[in-house]
């Protein structure tokens, strides 16, 4: 039976968090949120002004960049030369880089405006790789430089909605469809041969093709689930773009990043089993739809794409993604939920680095996917070929 309680190392990551988290969880004079059984709330409480805004960003990563020990690089897409370099709005575009290792890692959150803990946790991420100067962090800095985009998707996040809004720069407007409405676009669906609509795609592309990373996460937020067979409320999901066994993902790299993906998340599953207020589940769609989506930036990633031509050796690498559950469009939040929201997420990002960084990911057996609660797969909901029946 596997142990309820964390190692020495999970106790001492567990502390460094949970502090952590509780400073970042809230701008300069909003009292940081106590945890609570509130977790997340189905009562339509979030109370938006303590959600971290573009300026609130800013800030803390110019903080971060004058008080780390450990050289955090704050920067925006313009000043890393970039074609395209700001948002549809004129925002600057920021990444922070920390580690001097060989191998490159891409860690990206909110690129859904609507889903505002990816930014936190990845801000509590960066601070400990650039403050700690314990065993385990020094060799995540020795390992890997990390690129870490907390928002991907500022304008958004300042709407507060999932897309960001096309904007004319001649007039200083919204570009509006044939019905007068805002054109959107959901920056998640725009890395394709048909895509790129939106400059916060093409400039975080071409960044990605420059980098070139080993492997990457993406931090998003899902609506409120239940686990399949127990009915327990699910605090975090466990996702991958491209169905492991699915139409797609064997057929990468000789199936490589098929195994890759699901060690990855078999870690992060039985490291964070060991947290109690953490209930997990596999991310599926519904009646056992598994996804298996080209066009999101992260299934573009696994596929090489080859953009105008910006990735010529059609460069590639395993990507996995992580749900908190709850967004602030509906209101899901619940005012007390913050400090695990973010904590689940730190924890699940330490435990994977940290695992990759020592082989134990690269040891774990893949087939323990199945073994991650989840509805029995019936099928697969595509971008390309509508929904595919398991085999």
């Amino acid at each position: 039976m596997q142990s309820t309680k964390p190692t020495s190392r999970r106790r001492r990551l567990a502390a460094v968090v949970t502090a952590a988290s509780l400073m970042l969880a809230a701008p300069a004079g909003v009292a940081p949120a106590v945890a609570s059984a509130n977790f997340p709330s189905p009562n339509g409480q979030t109370n938006i002004s303590s959600i971290l805004t573009y300026a609130d960003v800013q800030k803390e990563l110019q903080k971060l960049e004058k008080t780390s020990r450990f050289n955090v690089d704050v920067f925006t897409l313009a000043e890393a030369g970039t074609s395209v370099n700001t948002s549809e709005q004129g925002r600057d575009l920021y990444v922070a880089t920390v580690g001097t290792g060989p191998e490159e890692v891409w860690l990206q959150g909110r690129i859904h405006g609507n889903e505002p803990y990816g930014t936190e946790s990845l801000l509590t991420l960066l601070k400990d790789l650039g403050t700690n100067g314990s065993a385990d962090y020094n060799l995540l800095r020795e390992k890997y430089t990390f690129h870490i985009i907390p928002m991907y998707n500022p304008d958004g996040s300042e709407a507060n909605i999932r897309q960001t809004i096309l904007w004319n720069d001649l007039t200083g407007s919204p570009e509006l469809n044939e019905n007068g409405s805002e054109r959107r676009v959901d920056l998640n669906r725009d890395w394709t041969e048909a895509g790129f609509v939106a400059k916060e795609s093409l400039a975080f592309y071409e960044y990605w093709t420059m980098v070139n990373p080993a492997f990457g996460v993406d931090i998003h937020h899902q609506g409120l689930k239940q686990q399949w067979e127990t009915g327990d409320d699910v605090t975090f999901s466990l996702g991958i773009s491209l169905a492991p066994g699915g139409p797609t993902l064997p057929g990468l790299e000789d199936g490589t990043y098929d195994v890759a993906t699901r060690q990855m998340l078999v870690h992060v599953y039985d490291e964070l089993s060991k947290y109690g207020f953490i209930n997990m589940d596999r991310y599926q769609v519904g009646d056992g739809l598994e996804i298996d989506i080209k066009g999101g930036v992260v299934s573009a990633m696994m596929l090489g794409l080859d953009y105008q031509g910006l990735n010529p050796e059609g460069h590639s690498h395993p990507v996995v993604f992580f749900e908190t559950s709850g967004n602030t469009s509906e209101g899901s939040l619940g005012q007390k939920a913050r400090g695990k929201s973010v904590r689940q997420n730190v924890l699940a990002l330490e435990e994977l680095l940290l695992g990759m960084a020592t082989g134990e990911v690269q040891q774990a057996d893949p087939d323990r996917w199945e073994e991650i609660p989840h509805q029995p797969t019936t099928g697969y909901l595509t971008d390309y070929a509508g929904t595919i029946p398991a085999q």
